[in-house]
């Protein structure tokens, strides 16, 4: 299919049929079917690239984050390639009513912040990659703070799975969700937006592999996926990201210091006596 050419809909007809139903659970799998509708049919969608995830084996799907839309997307594009995707998500979902039973019974790995049990998501992560599972990581762990959109620098979680796990991890590009649910906001279908999803080919992370995971490995990990991530997003896009990625965690740099400024003489003032 060519670069960002919207889905027909004969080929969203046949991916609603085709789409991996099996190991969804019954909540999950319900959500999905629901939300399969608006948000297939409803934006004009493309994507490409879903030959890049593995059809079988523990997979790292690694994508930017710009919009609370942005995990509902990645569902459709990963089932529609015949994978069943995991996410990690806070905890505090597991406690509301109705969403409990989708997080559980779609094996979702639960993320325990600011507490004794965070990492605990870790090791769901590495446990369900080495189950077989595909599992959907946000390294900004965050909508990008970036003016423009760009992805952010990552948090280094995702360099210590993939390092423990060795498993592939597949760049995605999520585009056009954010002005479909902005941040913050709620839907807005009108006028009807467009909406990419692209995968790129395994992140080339022999440099890493088998060597010590030390800070300065999972920062260069975590920087080879997200400069992976952030060319697909410029694919999409047409433009040239930033050569710095925005740091979130970057101290704030104080103005800086003028010098007061001396008014001119008046040639009218009184002189000082003497």
């Amino acid at each position: 299919m060519p670069a960002d050419t919207p889905l027909t809909v004969g080929q969203k007809l046949k991916l609603s049929f085709t789409r991996r139903r099996r190991g969804t659970g019954f909540w999950y799998g319900l959500a999905i079917a629901l939300l399969w509708p608006p948000t297939v049919y409803g934006p004009r969608l493309s994507w490409r690239g879903g030959e890049h995830i593995p059809r079988e084996g523990g997979v790292l799907l690694a994508a930017n984050h710009v919009s609370f839309a942005d995990p509902i997307y990645n569902v459709a594009f990963a089932t529609a390639h015949g994978r069943v995707p995991r996410f990690l998500a806070k905890s505090e979902l597991w406690k509301v009513p109705g969403v409990r039973s989708v997080m559980s019974g779609g094996r979702h790995v639960p993320v325990y912040r600011q507490s004794a049990r965070a990492a605990d998501a870790f090791r769901g992560a590495i446990e369900a990659i080495n189950r077989g599972e595909v599992v959907v990581f946000y390294p900004e762990s965050t909508y990008t703070a970036d003016p423009d959109g760009w992805p952010m620098k990552g948090k280094n979680g995702i360099g210590r799975i993939a390092l423990v796990t060795r498993a592939p991890v597949i760049p995605v590009a999520n585009w056009g969700t954010q002005d479909l649910v902005p941040p913050g906001k709620g839907p807005r279908p009108f006028p009807r937006k467009r909406v990419t999803v692209v995968a790129g080919p395994p992140v080339d992370l022999s440099e890493w592999l088998g060597g010590p995971r030390t800070r300065k490995a999972l920062d260069g990990v975590t920087a080879a996926i997200m400069a992976d991530i952030t060319t697909l997003v410029a694919d999409i896009r047409g433009e040239a990201p930033p050569a710095v990625p925005f740091d979130p965690d970057a101290p704030v740099a104080p103005p800086p210091a003028t010098d007061p400024i001396e008014e001119p003489a008046d040639p009218q003032a009184p002189r000082p006596a003497g």
